[in-house]
């Protein structure tokens, strides 16, 4: 169950990452042909965003409980709570941030996965020492 919540973990943090970078090529040149330069991304394409991030807390969640490190795991929690408030912020403009540290966010949560899915999954506590 672990390494598939981890398989879970990095590939809808990757899917997510793809689907942050499609957005502004799909979407922006659309808009930009038609009357105004608004933001015309349809909605059925910005709730995927909570799609991910439901599937990944869930990941997270079960990655976390089953990992031998506890400080990869309060890495884990920390990296997917970061990742939910920049999209969050994104979505609400609450402020101005660059969009690498969505990214940067999203890629620390697929090597966190990769790593607890090879190095920490142990029997016993000696194998993934903290």
């Amino acid at each position: 169950m672990i390494l598939k919540s981890d398989l879970i973990g990095a590939v809808t943090s990757g899917l997510c990452v793809v689907h942050c970078l499609a957005t502004p090529l799909l979407f922006v040149a659309k808009s930009c042909t038609v009357s105004s330069c608004c933001n015309a991304t349809p909605t059925w394409w910005s709730t995927i965003d909570l799609l991910f991030i439901a599937i990944s807390a869930m990941a997270v969640y079960q990655s976390a409980t089953n990992t031998n490190n506890a400080l990869l795991k309060y890495a884990m929690i920390t990296n997917w709570s970061i990742l939910t408030i920049l999209i969050t912020n994104e979505r609400m403009d609450f402020f101005i941030l660059g969009e690498i540290w969505k990214y940067l966010a999203a890629f620390g949560l697929i090597s966190l996965h990769i790593y607890n899915s090879k190095f920490c999954r142990c029997k016993d506590e000696s194998c993934c020492l903290n």
